[in-house]
């Protein structure tokens, strides 16, 4: 499988702060993820079959860890005070965004990174365009938190010609199923614009798995293409497939004020 490769950037480019309200101890699962570690999922299972301690006592859920104290996991000293990198990659088709490394093509295996990152979201597999990763599990969290809230932007290709029946409705909002409830509900109003004969662009603020093609699937059209170019403040620009890069210090200070 081809690997991932970075943008060139300026040197200081990877220098990344992400600003987290100061509190004088925080919960175990919230320490393991912004350590980089792992998620808070994954956080709560290892507390549950006991495989965390503090200053070596066994941690139990929604125990709290103040600043100089000793976590291990497995006896191993896990430390959240190293440097978390943020960054955004251009998605190939093809690569699922999973850190499962049993899945072919996995994203952890495409981007090879020298750090556990993992990605916030998901992108189908059978969609390119932007993903954001990073260490930062704290980040993550409120993230998919303001996930509902935020806009993220697509280019869509269908199978044939688009009518302004068409934008209009995808615009006003479709009906779709709900995979979680398995009820039906009607997609947000949502801003579409129609790019060419057969493509347009399209701004969600929700996020129901593969919305767009199931909205477009009610209305009697397939998806050819679909790749999302921008997340929030966040854009693709000239990131080339399979091309990734840092964000910069900008985007990091604006995205603190978003979420």
């Amino acid at each position: 499988m081809k690997k991932a490769y970075q943008l060139k950037q300026a040197s200081d480019a990877n220098k990344q702060v992400f600003h987290h309200p100061e509190k004088t101890s925080i919960r175990i699962n919230k320490y393991l993820s912004s350590s980089g570690f792992c998620s808070r999922r994954k956080a709560d299972k290892l507390i549950e079959e006991q495989r965390v301690s503090i200053d070596g006592t066994v941690a139990t859920v929604g125990a709290q860890v103040s600043k100089g104290q000793i976590v291990q996991v497995d006896g191993i000293q896990i430390s959240n005070t190293k440097s978390h990198v943020y960054i955004a990659l251009n998605k190939p088709i093809g690569i699922t965004c999973t850190l499962e490394t049993d899945v072919e093509g996995n994203i952890s295996d495409f981007m090879d990174y020298d750090q556990h990152i993992f990605p916030i979201g998901r992108l189908d597999k059978d969609s390119s365009g932007l993903i954001l990763l990073t260490s930062d599990g704290d980040i993550v969290n409120k993230l998919l938190r303001a996930e509902n809230n935020h806009e993220k932007e697509y280019v869509v290709q269908v199978d044939k010609d688009l009518t302004p029946e068409f934008i209009e409705k995808m615009a006003a909002g479709v009906e779709i199923t709900n995979m979680r409830t398995k009820t039906r509900v009607v997609t947000k109003k949502s801003e579409v614009k129609q790019l060419g004969p057969r493509s347009f662009s399209i701004i969600l603020t929700q996020g129901f798995n593969r919305q767009i093609r199931r909205m477009c699937t009610e209305l009697g059209y397939r998806v050819l293409a679909l790749r999302r170019e921008r997340i929030m403040n966040i854009h693709l620009g000239s990131l080339k497939t399979g091309q990734w890069r840092y964000l910069s210090s900008e985007e990091l200070s604006v995205l603190n004020k978003m979420i």
